[in-house]
């Protein structure tokens, strides 16, 4: 520390960021702040440097969350930048995959729309409730290869017949191969369809999804804010 830089106590620090003294001591012994020099007596002694370490990882914290902040801190002042920023990167990463997954659940809203998946399905030829796997691939326009890879994947899960243990679709299993029709034509991958599947089968109608959807995509606004907020800090610390 620069003996022309004004010296600040542990306390100091602590009131800056509204923490207890305890707090700023574990966030130096945690690496999110630089080493603090120490008196004679053995007290640490911090400066302008501490101050904006602190600042910063205040600032990292809503966006990234505490277990990155940390490591992003510490990884700068162990001197490696480009952990640190990998570190961001990937935070960054998981954002956009949680945004492509969003968006995979609105589209399946679309899909949804004007459509009643309460209505029950005609019965099949044979009088048995339900559709077989070719009236599907008929009404849903794939071929009844497409449905049993997407079985395969998981993403189906019809139900079978007594005696015969051929396949039988109700209701929510058309509206499920109507939306994985349409998410794959959007090129959708089967693990970004997968959690779309669940959380409509979760929230029960495409009502209480689409209100989940709406309350997602605030959270990952806000999300995106934040961590814009918390990189500008961070570049003006590393400057």
């Amino acid at each position: 520390m620069s003996n022309r830089e004004r010296r600040l106590r542990t306390v100091d620090l602590a009131r800056t960021a509204g923490l207890s003294t305890q707090q700023v001591r574990n966030y130096e012994d945690a690496g999110v702040l630089p080493p603090a020099g120490r008196t004679d007596a053995g007290y640490r002694v911090f400066g302008e440097r501490h101050r904006d370490a602190l600042l910063t990882y205040r600032a990292l914290q809503p966006g990234y969350g505490a277990v990155t902040a940390t490591r992003v801190m510490r990884a700068v002042h162990d001197g490696d930048v480009a952990a640190a920023l990998a570190l961001v990167d990937a935070a960054h990463a998981a954002l956009h995959k949680e945004r492509v997954s969003l968006r995979a659940a609105g589209e399946a809203l679309d899909v949804l729309a004007g459509r009643d998946a309460a209505e029950p399905p005609p019965r099949s030829g044979d009088g048995a409730q339900g559709l077989r796997i070719g009236e599907v691939a008929a009404l849903v326009g794939v071929r009844t290869s497409a449905l049993r890879v997407w079985e395969e994947a998981g993403l189906l899960v019809p139900g079978r017949e007594r005696g015969t243990g051929y396949r039988v679709y109700g209701p929510a299993d058309v509206r499920d191969a109507r939306v994985v029709r349409a998410l794959r034509r959007s090129h959708h991958l089967f693990e970004q369809i997968r959690p779309v599947l669940e959380d409509l089968r979760r929230a029960g109608s495409s009502e209480a999804l689409r209100a989940a959807v709406e309350a997602r995509g605030r959270a990952l606004t806000a999300r995106t804010r934040s961590m814009l907020a918390g990189a500008g800090a961070l570049h003006a610390y590393l400057e």
